[in-house]
């Protein structure tokens, strides 16, 4: 795969860049496991905006994704490797002996015609979902169930991979790529690799068009509102805010924590992926 830059035609252009798209082999979908899905455009069930600067964008049909890779019965062979407009990585579609079909999350290297199998009694190979418990020690893995049976949360993102470094007991060590270091049970399920589409983040987004296809709209600065609108707006001539940069509520925007302390996935948590000053959380 690699990255096309275009001719500098215009000042977007010169600017732009795109994925070449090389590892997908079709451009059509298995219309059974597509849905349509309804745009919020950044609004709640009450219509009050929760979150701002969302709105527009090109029509899109959500794949349904085996997250939870729990069909342990039988092999699948890999049919497609797929564009997926929901999500920055590639998707396969696979179909099991029993004719069922289902879109996996495609890793780096999985090809048409692969053999594909799930469980705790199969080989360590790319693309087979296994219990941490069963994976050797040191190899990447993503699609990562934070609670057994639930289905992965966890390294879902183009080109990402997070390595497993210790198993003790009932509890796994893995290092997500951001750098924290948790420990997982080892009965939840992962898939072997890392993900496909590692140059997604090479690519240059090059004009503010783009960005409304994505259903982005423009993103206004606080200060360059009204006071009426926001607490950082108004004042005579370049006002620089007056005071430390917030939210339209008043929210402090910086250095403020954002994470539930009561979360019980915090107890599990050795290295934080921002440590500060050295500090460490040991359990």
């Amino acid at each position: 795969m690699g990255i096309r830059i275009y001719r500098p035609t215009s000042n977007g252009r010169r600017n732009a860049s795109v994925n070449d798209y090389a590892e997908l082999t079709t451009d059509s979908r298995q219309k059974s496991l597509c849905k349509r899905i309804k745009k919020a455009g950044g609004k709640n069930n009450s219509g009050k905006t929760t979150v701002r600067f969302r709105g527009g964008g090109a029509k899109r049909i959500y794949r349904i994704i085996d997250f939870k890779r729990n069909k342990d019965t039988s092999p699948a062979i890999v049919e497609t490797v797929e564009y997926d407009p929901n999500r920055n990585c590639f998707i396969s579609l696979v179909g099991y002996q029993d004719g069922e079909k289902r879109y996996i999350l495609a890793p780096q290297g999985l090809t048409v015609g692969q053999k594909i199998e799930s469980g705790a009694v199969v080989e360590p190979k790319v693309g087979n979902a296994m219990p941490l418990g069963a994976i050797p020690v040191g190899v990447e893995i993503h699609n990562i169930e934070m609670t057994a049976g639930q289905g992965g949360k966890l390294v879902r993102g183009a080109g990402l991979s997070a390595r497993l470094m210790a198993k003790e007991g009932e509890w796994a060590t893995v290092i997500l790529p951001s750098g924290e270091t948790r420990m997982i049970r080892v009965e939840c399920r992962a898939t072997i690799g890392g993900l496909s589409n590692p140059d997604y983040q090479n690519v240059k987004i090059g004009k503010a068009g783009r960005m409304r296809h994505m259903g982005i709209r423009p993103h206004v600065r606080g200060k360059a509102m009204n006071p009426v609108a926001h607490p950082m707006g108004g004042g005579e001539g370049r006002a620089n805010g007056g005071r430390h940069p917030c939210s339209p509520r008043g929210v402090l925007a910086k250095g403020g924590k954002t994470r539930n302390p009561r979360k019980n996935s915090n107890k599990r948590i050795i290295r934080r992926r921002k440590t500060g000053r050295g500090q460490q959380l040991v359990l």
